[in-house]
């Protein structure tokens, strides 16, 4: 559909009660929330009255359905308006969300706040092109049974175990209120974009919440907030994209699945699709311009340069990359993600009682025995790490494997847990060393058949396994 015509609204006359219903209709969204008077709700200028003004223009020009590019300017700022306008913020089907994860919603709508008043979004004209493939290199399309191997589309990084960054995040991140938006830290030419290289950087976000602390939660409250957007949700392995469709599922919100839209097909009922990286960079130049939010699951497997390059290139929708080891890689996820919205690490996440408080137990490594602290340290693509082999060869030794199996037995005997192994023979050594004290375990990791990966995480949740041990996996 063409541009409606210019809007031109005197500034001190309001929308008759039939505009409103005609415009609140027309976009599925709330233009005066309990308790607001009309003329503050909809001052001349705010970012809300020229949602109403321009939807008006749309409806006047004969469409059915708010534009694209009205979709992706207000369809979420307004839904987070909503959803903040309430006295509980809670999902469609009831679950309330916790304080850390309305800070993530209300902390972005802040920032498209101040966004909406930036010059860059006065001339933003919408962009609806899809995202275009960035790097010259032919992505071959790999087998169904290869499609979600992380080396088929080299993404440039190493995949660390969670668990390893929350512990480094735990013990360095410093105490900040939970209201502190890290913004603040972000130069405001940067945060609103000024940059000739990254146009689009006024329009990508992220928060930080603790590994355990609800994300997925958090992500559904962005689609509870965007009726008529679509959302693109991107993660990293294939598994992660099954939980993700379980939990819109559970939530409420499975008849909003979609499966991807490419080309030209558009829908305005706010789909919702998962997908991985690796689908992205694949599909770059076909995706649909119905998609106007993208959430970046773990935002930083997202900074490999295909991955990244292609988010810089689709200058349409607004996106809100989520991570749990923000003060591990945050100078790296601000490359991409500019302005950060809402941070609750794992301190405070065990404050709050939202986790299980930390404990950490060490077992020495007896006399001539050689540390880890021999191992040497390489540059990685986010950050410095160990030698992923030179670390499971040292730790894979029977008497460190049979050491933790015995500690495990000793202390949380008949206690369901998931032990984190360096390396996949490392993770099957130590699983036969649970066996041998009796506890039953099993190691997963990528190379499992996903057949079998599913038949053991099916054991591990009906408590016929205590014990997963993995590599590089959960």
């Amino acid at each position: 559909m063409a541009d409606p015509p210019a809007v031109a609204v005197e500034a001190a006359l309001l929308p008759t009660t039939d505009e409103l219903a005609r415009v609140e209709k027309f976009t599925r969204e709330r233009f005066v929330h309990p308790g607001e008077e009309l003329e503050d709700a909809l001052a001349p200028g705010s970012a809300r009255r020229n949602a109403l003004d321009y939807a008006l223009a749309e409806l006047d020009a004969g469409a059915k359905v708010p534009s694209n590019k009205w979709r992706r300017r207000y369809s979420l700022l307004l839904g987070l308006e909503r959803v903040l306008s309430e006295d509980e913020q809670r999902l469609v089907d009831g679950t309330l969300l916790n304080p850390h994860q309305v800070d993530a919603l209300s902390g972005t709508l802040t920032a498209l706040l101040a966004a909406a008043q930036s010059p860059l979004f006065a001339e933003d004209d919408g962009d609806v092109a899809a995202p275009v493939l960035a790097v010259e290199e032919d992505v071959p399309e790999p087998d169904e049974d290869e499609a979600d191997d992380e080396e088929d589309l080299d993404l440039d990084l190493d995949l660390d175990d969670e668990d390893e960054a929350d512990e480094e995040d735990q013990s360095g991140a410093a105490d900040v209120d939970d209201e502190q938006v890290a913004a603040a830290e972000v130069d405001e030419d940067v945060r609103l974009g000024d940059d000739a290289d990254d146009p689009n950087a006024y329009k990508r976000f992220w928060f930080e919440h603790a590994t355990g602390a609800g994300k997925s939660v958090a992500a559904l409250g962005f689609v509870e907030s965007s009726r008529t957007g679509g959302v693109l949700i991107l993660t990293h392995r294939r598994n992660l994209v099954d939980q993700f469709l379980g939990e819109l599922n559970d939530r409420g919100y499975g008849k909003r699945i979609s499966p991807p839209l490419l080309g030209d097909e558009d829908r305005a009922d706010g789909p919702v699709t998962v997908e991985t990286y690796q689908w992205f960079v694949r599909n770059a130049g076909q995706i649909s311009s119905a998609y106007t939010i993208v959430i970046c699951d773990e935002a930083h497997t997202a900074l490999g340069e295909k991955t990244s390059a292609a988010i810089r290139q689709w200058t349409g929708p607004i996106f809100i990359g989520m991570t749990a080891t923000g003060a591990l890689i945050a100078r790296h996820v601000t490359d991409l993600f500019p302005t950060q919205t809402s941070r609750f690490d794992l301190a405070q996440a065990a404050r709050r009682g939202v986790i299980a408080p930390l404990r950490c137990i060490r077992i020495p490594p007896g006399p001539g025995v050689r540390t880890i602290a021999k191992v040497p340290l390489r540059r990685g693509d986010v950050d410095v790490e160990f030698d992923q082999e030179m670390l499971a060869e040292l730790l894979d030794q029977l008497p460190f494997n049979l050491a933790i199996a015995n500690l495990y037995k000793t202390r949380f005997h008949g206690v369901p847990g998931v032990v984190y192994a360096a390396g996949v023979r490392h993770a099957y050594n130590v699983a036969a060393a649970f066996r041998d004290e009796g506890i039953k375990a099993e190691a997963v990791s990528g190379e499992t058949p996903k057949r079998q990966l599913a038949e053991i995480l099916a054991h591990y949740e009906r408590g016929d396994i205590d014990v997963l041990v993995n590599a590089q996996l959960l």
